[in-house]
């Protein structure tokens, strides 16, 4: 080989070198700096009209993306019956973050995540696109129809039906909802004008009320009081209490009363269960005062209260029982008022860890994500939060529980098919004659299977007693049967 060739293949050689060093680069070590420059609009169209994943209830797409037309858009966001499932998937937009599972899931869903690495390799060599992951949910879309259904137009309520052994959500609905293909719109100027024309109405909510909302749960919070109780060694379900109609706070002039619609004024003294049947107040506040503020807030947070971190994996909205109350403060906190808050979850958490013999399941709403040849990539396993009472205490609850459907303020939950346990809650909202009307249960009382909770905000009180049992009911009885 004379000097002329060598010299010409050594630097063809070197070219090459230099070449896949910076193909290298680029492809690999650069990709995620070039991603994120706001300058490049070609990766901007790319991953805003990129194949996503679909999110699946029972195998049926809910939520996907078809190939554009008329657009500079490869592919198109598109929800199917978005009004039953938009609080949840939330929406992929192409000029604001991604919300709901859209956002919490994008790296699956967009196919960037860990165990998707060796699919975005192959689609460098092939030049494919990558397709994202599927998202697989624990609801039931039956379930989730009759919850939807359910609440009237014009109010402010949620459902929520979970799988008491697993902790799975099967159905969760609220109103008002929203079209959630409003803000997956191609063009930004659409996009302002259709979010400006839902932002009109002031009980919108981009996420689901069911996690979102807290609001006070009055006298359902008593089911936390009473794992306080009964672990003190100090009540019984049996046990006799004065029932005043009335007691005046400590250090005020505050009349706490019980509540005038029911008859918890037919006897000034009665036993615990009877007082949790009619779910009268004063009992409790007595108690709670008695106790002082350590055992009840030890069984709120036991419960999930004051934790910030509940994913499900959506994001959920913190539960609040407040820290160093005065006595009267406190005797107001036992009732469900005062500055105590709570999402619907969080009330079904509770119905569903005295169903679960004490033990406190998470809620989940993922069932399975696949990749984009339906290869599983992550499965969900029931996962325990926390041991919260004993078997002994949330058997004797379960049974003061079945009296408040029985022959207490939730007769409207009875039927013949099974038995059902549950507690009632009204909290008034202020001096506006509104209240939040509630009810958190479970059935069979003998073999828990599906947890309910029901809950309406600012809502008069005659509709919403009218509302939540029957509609519990009614949920149980699809669940179940």
């Amino acid at each position: 080989m004379n000097n002329a060739i060598r010299h010409t293949w050594v630097v063809s050689v070197g070219l090459f070198i230099t070449l896949f060093v910076a193909l290298s680069i680029i492809q690999v070590a650069m990709t995620d700096e070039l991603n994120a420059n706001p300058n490049n609009v070609r990766q901007v169209y790319e991953d805003r009209g990129a194949p996503r994943g679909a999110i699946t209830v029972d195998g049926t797409a809910i939520a996907e993306s078809i190939p554009s037309e008329n657009s500079s858009f490869d592919y198109q966001r598109v929800y199917n019956e978005p009004e039953l499932y938009s609080g949840i998937t939330g929406t992929y937009s192409i000029a604001a973050n991604p919300t709901g599972l859209e956002g919490t899931l994008n790296e699956y869903l967009s196919g960037q995540s860990d165990s998707q690495f060796f699919d975005r390799i192959a689609s460098v060599f092939t030049g494919d696109t990558t397709d994202g992951g599927q998202v697989e949910l624990t609801l039931d879309s039956e379930l989730q129809q009759l919850a939807y259904d359910q609440i009237p137009d014009g109010t402010r309520g949620s459902i929520i039906v979970t799988e008491i052994a697993t902790g799975d959500i099967k159905a969760m609905a609220a109103k008002p909802s929203y079209d959630n293909n409003l803000l997956a719109v191609q063009d930004s100027t659409e996009l302002v004008q259709n979010q400006e024309q839902l932002e009109t109405d002031p009980d919108l909510r981009y996420t689901s009320r069911a996690i979102s909302s807290t609001l006070a749960p009055g006298s359902v919070f008593k089911l936390v009081d009473l794992v306080a109780m009964l672990e003190s060694d100090d009540y019984e379900s049996d046990t006799i209490l004065d029932n005043p109609n009335s007691i005046t706070l400590p250090d005020s002039n505050t009349q706490l009363e019980n509540f005038d619609r029911g008859i918890c004024g037919q006897r000034p003294q009665a036993e615990l269960s009877w007082i949790v049947a009619q779910s009268c107040n004063t009992p409790f506040a007595e108690a709670a005062m008695d106790l002082g503020q350590g055992p009840i807030q030890d069984s709120a947070e036991a419960f999930g209260f004051n934790s910030e971190d509940l994913g499900i994996p959506l994001r959920v909205e913190t539960s609040n029982f407040p820290e160093d109350l005065s006595d009267a403060a406190l005797a107001q906190s036992s009732i469900g008022q005062f500055d105590v808050t709570s999402t619907p979850l969080q009330m079904n958490m509770v119905a569903a860890a005295i169903a679960n013999d004490g033990t406190l399941m998470k809620p989940n709403l993922v069932d399975a994500i696949r990749g984009s040849d339906l290869q599983l990539l992550e499965t969900s396993e029931p996962e325990t939060l926390s041991e919260v009472t004993s078997e002994e205490v949330a058997d004797e609850i379960t049974e003061m529980m079945i009296g408040v459907v029985e022959s207490g303020t939730a007769t409207r939950a009875q039927t013949q098919s099974f038995q059902v346990a549950a507690k009632t809650g009204t909290a008034e909202v202020g001096d506006t004659g509104e209240v939040n009307s509630w009810i958190t249960g479970f059935a069979p009382a003998d073999d828990p299977q599906y947890a309910v909770t029901v809950a309406y905000e600012r809502i008069d009180f005659d509709t919403g007693s009218s509302l939540t049992a029957p509609q519990m009911l009614t949920m149980l009885e699809a669940a179940i049967e």
